[in-house]
Formats: C-alpha cells, structure tokens, sequence
C-alpha cells in the first residue's frame, strides 16, 4: 500500500511574540495571514487538551496561532506558546527539525528583505557545494530569524547533476 503523501502543507513555528513574528515573515518573505486559529490571549482554547495533542511541557499555555501563506510553497503556521522549560530553536547540529529554506529568483533582493525585517545573515550566498546539486548560478545562504530559527536562501535555476540518473526530481517553486 502506496501512502497518499502530496507534498508538505505547512510548516509550524513557534515564536516568542507572534505579533513580531508575523511582521517578520511578511517583511522578509511577503507572506500573508490567511486567518487566526487562537486570537491572542482568547480564552476559546482547551490548554490541557493542547498540552496533550502536542505532547507540551505542562504548564505550557498558548497564546496565539495563526497561518501565513508564502507566495509559492507550504504555509507558515506560528504558534505563540509560554511555559516553563521553554529551550532555544534548534541548532542544524540538534537533532529534529533545524532548519527550512525558501527559494529566492534574486538573493541580495532576498538579504535585503531578511535583514531589513530583523533576521541576521551567518553566510554570503555560495555555490552549491554537493556534487548532485552543482550548476550555473545555483546558490544558497544561511540566516536566521529574530528570536534564533535557522532559515536557508536557495536558488538553483541550472539543472542538477542529479536529475541525468533518475526522472524523479526536486520540489520548485
């Protein structure tokens, strides 16, 4: 039995202050809310049920959640959260999820963008480097966001290397 797996649908952040973290992703990304799911501070939400369909530290209260959409690809959802044991994100060392990377037709367009809205730049774009995904122009740069999440630049408008041994391919926007 073949899973019926279509592609991802969303992405889930949590951020420190959802109000900034929506700024951000518009500013550097020109994502847009598509609705509110938690309005901030509602009290039309079951924590406990929350805690245990999330498996949160207990005690853990969200505050707000909301969807973004990205102009190409899968949604941003952010959730707001506040509880005790709150770590930093993820380093790309830590196991589990450390980073998503969006693809960018212009990357000092794109650092502009990132900067501007508070993220910081940790490299200069650079070529590809593995061997399955060289080509002319195809590029790609690490960031991150104002409260620490790791966000990868990319773009690749050359075939890769990779796509002459096998017809399957890479998501593109």
């Amino acid at each position: 039995m073949q899973p019926s797996v279509r592609g991802i649908d969303h992405i889930g952040i949590t951020v420190p202050d959802i109000e900034e973290a929506t700024l951000f992703f518009e500013k550097a990304f020109a994502a847009t809310v598509i609705y509110h799911s938690v309005e901030p501070d509602s009290e039309n939400i079951d924590h406990e049920a929350q805690e245990n369909t999330l498996r949160l530290f207990p005690g853990t209260k969200i505050r707000a959640i909301r969807m973004l959409a990205m102009p190409n690809g899968p949604g941003i959802e952010l959730f707001e959260m506040h509880g005790p044991e709150q770590q930093s994100p993820a380093r790309p060392s830590d196991f589990g999820l450390q980073h998503f990377a969006v693809y960018v037709d212009d990357f000092e367009s794109a650092i502009s963008c990132f900067t501007a809205a508070g993220g910081e730049m940790f490299t200069e774009p650079k070529t590809l480097s593995f061997p399955a995904e060289r080509g002319e122009g195809n590029a790609f740069c690490y960031g991150k966001t104002p409260w620490g999440s790791v966000v990868e630049l990319i773009s690749w408008p050359s075939p890769m290397p990779y796509e002459k041994y096998t017809e399957l391919r890479r998501w593109k926007p």
